[in-house]
């Protein structure tokens, strides 16, 4: 399996890494306060940390849903995170302009799982030479991913990671079907597991996405069992009165626990004298 670089943070089948944050950027102080804190506590348990938050959520369910504070203010405010606190970080593109634009400041560029087939996107996102976190499709099967793949290669980047978030299963329902993760990692490329979208129930509240945060921690044991290499997860301070995703976020008080979790199950699954921690 290729080796990503995401900043100075590698992802392979040989290290457990978390990219997580807040699903979009709601205030400065905010996404400062919730970076620091995951830092310290992947600091503290080993763990390399990737950060997301998003500066656009251009799929929201309503018209009238908070979106972010647009390209400009959240490309300043996630390079104040990178600056200042060291850490690499992500962020979500949805139209071809965007990618050169966020590549200047961001070290990884995301697209979203309903943007997966978008040739445009892809090529663009491509062509910034950054890895490319692909999300799979809800309506995709693993296989269907090597046409997504093939468009990122030739445009000339072969820095790709590939990343699990469920499958479509009837209305406003999703299942991860957990097999997806295995036959991804077949291409070569790092698969990511996307522990919080995955217990969406999109549309499910009427004018928002609902979720059940509470199945989190059983399907990234699940995916770290059968194989994912990185972690998604979106944590907040207070999901409840979050502005996106509430309902499926992690709450940054909780996340510690869980990690240490995780990290017994990624070992258990792997040849321990293998593995890279960073402490």
């Amino acid at each position: 399996m290729k080796t990503m670089k995401v900043g100075n943070i590698p992802v392979d089948n040989t290290i457990f890494t978390l990219i997580a944050g807040p699903c979009v950027i709601e205030t400065e102080a905010q996404v400062i306060e919730v970076a620091s804190r995951m830092k310290d506590i992947t600091g503290l348990l080993g763990i390399p940390f990737i950060f997301k938050s998003s500066f656009d959520k251009a799929n929201r369910t309503s018209v009238s849903a908070y979106r972010g504070p647009g390209i400009n203010e959240g490309l300043r405010i996630l390079k104040r995170v990178k600056d200042e606190l060291g850490i690499p970080v992500v962020t979500d593109i949805h139209e071809p302009y965007q990618a050169r634009t966020a590549a200047e400041v961001v070290d990884m560029l995301q697209i979203p799982a309903f943007l997966c087939r978008q040739t445009d996107l892809l090529v663009a996102a491509a062509e910034t030479g950054l890895p490319v976190n692909i999300k799979k499709a809800q309506f995709l099967s693993a296989k269907d991913m090597k046409n997504v793949i093939t468009k990122v290669e030739e445009s000339g980047n072969e820095n790709i990671l590939l990343c699990e978030r469920g499958n479509t299963f009837g209305y406003n329902n999703l299942v991860v079907d957990m097999t997806n993760i295995i036959e991804m990692k077949k291409f070569g490329y790092p698969v990511v597991f996307d522990a919080t979208h995955s217990v969406q129930k999109p549309g499910g509240n009427g004018t928002s996405t609902g979720g059940n945060r509470e199945y989190v921690e059983h399907l990234a044991k699940a995916a770290l069992a059968v194989g994912a290499d990185a972690l998604f997860m979106e944590v907040h301070e207070n999901p409840d009165n979050a502005k996106s995703d509430g309902p499926n976020m992690v709450k940054l008080d909780e996340i510690e626990v869980m990690l240490k979790k995780l990290i017994k199950i990624y070992k258990a699954v792997r040849d321990v004298e293998s593995i890279r921690f960073s402490k």
